[in-house]
């Protein structure tokens, strides 16, 4: 089944103490452009977390949030750092003997000289934190991907239906095409007669100017090849695999063939329906431009 290439998906979770909420958003573009935004300091998992979106997804302009709230992780430390506790400590002693004053020393003001208490915080587990980041964004790549399966169903339910109508409409080409020929046939005849007058028109050369005719305008050719680019197209819309750049290059050949039609056709009747033609191939131009 056919993928929109514009799509939202989301999910959350936990590693340890780290709250984590993965976005995964994408717009049309020609190729994959994924980006990926998350703390600076987590920079080192940007390379994994690329090669998993770039499993899941393969057209498309990507652009993956990745938000780590460490508020409820933040286990602080806090240590003596004794040898310099001891050196204050022994300097203040000195100065109380030297000097004949109190060495009033509490635990308070011993704890504000610079360097005695010494402040740390956990380390995060960075390889943890990969794999943790890991099954959370495949879940938000699921939703994603589940998301732009029900657009890519819409699409292809539309993209059919202009394929039954330009199907329709070769029908009416593949109808009108001879009975332009007999219509020139008989306008052929009646120049000829009226020029002629009473004299007796040559049947042989009606016939030779009808078939010349004939020959410069047929559409079997173009019609043959637009029904075998409609059973291409309805084989693309069933596959599983990515498609849009398939069906780009094959709506180009509904193009030429429509074009050469048109260039062939000088009937008010056939030329509408080459239009209507282009019309339903135009559309549907536009909408695989949003297929992956």
């Amino acid at each position: 089944m056919i993928k929109s290439m514009t799509g939202y998906g989301g999910a959350r979770g936990v590693s340890g103490k780290l709250e984590i909420t993965v976005e995964v958003r994408s717009v049309n573009n020609r190729f994959l452009d994924c980006s990926i935004k998350l703390p600076r300091v987590y920079t080192c998992l940007e390379d994994g977390i690329k090669a998993r979106v770039q499993k899941a997804i393969s057209r498309g302009k990507v652009d993956v949030f990745i938000t780590i709230d460490a508020s409820k992780a933040d286990d602080v430390f806090i240590e003596v750092n004794e040898p310099v506790a001891d050196a204050y400590m022994a300097a203040l002693e000195k100065l109380s003997q030297k000097y004949g004053v109190p060495n009033d020393a509490t635990a308070v003001s011993l704890a504000r000289m610079q360097d005695v208490l010494v402040i740390t915080k956990a380390e995060t587990d960075v390889e943890r934190l990969g794999a943790d980041i890991d099954g959370i964004l495949a879940r938000a790549l699921e939703d994603f991907n589940d998301m732009r399966a029900r657009e890519g169903e819409k699409l292809r339910r539309d993209i059919a239906s202009r394929a039954d109508g330009i199907e329709r409409l070769v029908g009416l080409a593949e109808e009108r095409s001879p009975q332009t020929v007999e219509e020139y046939r008989q306008r052929l005849e009646a120049r000829l007669r009226e020029v002629l007058e009473n004299n007796a028109v040559d049947e042989t050369r009606i016939v030779t100017e009808a078939a010349i005719f004939a020959d410069k305008t047929a559409v079997a050719e173009e019609t043959v090849r637009l029904r075998s680019h409609l059973s291409q197209l309805r084989d693309m819309l069933q596959s599983s695999e990515p498609v849009g750049r398939k069906l780009d290059f094959l709506v180009q050949e509904f193009n030429r063939e429509a074009n050469t039609i048109g260039s062939k056709s000088n009937d008010v009747r056939m030329a509408r329906i080459v239009v209507d033609l282009k019309s339903e191939i135009e559309k549907i131009r536009e909408q695989i431009q949003n297929v992956e």
